[in-house]
């Protein structure tokens, strides 16, 4: 896919790089040099503009990409502006950034495809972490259910895949979903960079968990709190 993103700030520019590394196309654009410089030879194109004047954005590609990300965070009149002319452009698919719900309820009148509060996620997966005393990302699955994403500690290193399977399942009740372990890959602009791959538990019954693996499970909030206090 082709991807357009407005705001190469911290957030912007790390999901420029995700989404390269994941082998689609990544046009860039941001009002300062300094940001565009910073990212430039690790995606396909970048521009300097201001996305919030009219006719700067129409230098953009915009009939060309898939969707259309405003990820501008410092500045709220710049995004929503941005927004605004893209929709009286014409662009089909949008997603924005909200920092805040003021900003969200904005956005929430443009009707566009999503609206990105990574602020609010990061501030959820924080309180989780501190909770439950690991790392963690979380996703709800509903109410009382979730899919929880965790960094091995020492309390797992050694143990086979297929072992710790059995036993979540035994004694929690939690089911392992999958395990990735860090290795180089290489980008379609032809960059190396170390990235999570997925572990073939189910061919390989020899794996075991190493420093660096990443776990990730299905359970009971109830269940998943037990198994994180007793692993860390």
């Amino acid at each position: 896919m082709k991807f357009l993103i407005i705001g190469l700030g911290i957030y912007g520019e790390n999901l420029a790089r995700d989404l390269t590394d994941m082998g689609h196309e990544v046009i860039g654009a941001d009002i300062r040099r300094s940001a565009v410089e910073s990212v430039k030879n690790y995606i396909s194109t970048v521009y300097v503009l201001d996305s919030s004047e009219e006719s700067q954005l129409e230098v953009l590609p915009l009939r060309n990409v898939d969707l259309v990300i405003v990820a501008i965070g410092e500045n709220f009149g710049a995004s929503i502006k941005t927004v605004a002319l893209l929709k009286k452009a014409g662009v089909k698919h949008i997603y924005s950034r909200a920092i805040d719900p003021l900003q969200q309820a904005i956005l929430e009148g443009f009707d566009i495809d999503r609206i990105i509060t990574p602020e609010q996620r990061a501030a959820n997966d924080l309180a989780h972490e501190m909770e439950l005393g690991v790392k963690v990302r979380t996703l709800s699955v509903d109410p009382e259910h979730a899919v929880i994403n965790f960094a091995a500690n020492e309390y797992l290193f050694g143990l086979l895949y297929s072992d710790l399977k059995e036993r979540l399942k035994e004694n929690y009740d939690i089911t392992l979903v999958a395990a990735s372990r860090p290795a180089k890959r290489t980008n379609i602009m032809g960059i190396s960079r170390e990235a999570l791959t997925k572990l073939d538990l189910e061919s390989d019954t020899s794996i075991q968990v190493e420093k660096g693996d990443t776990v990730t499970v299905f359970g009971s909030k109830s269940r998943l709190r037990e198994l994180c206090r007793k692993i860390s």
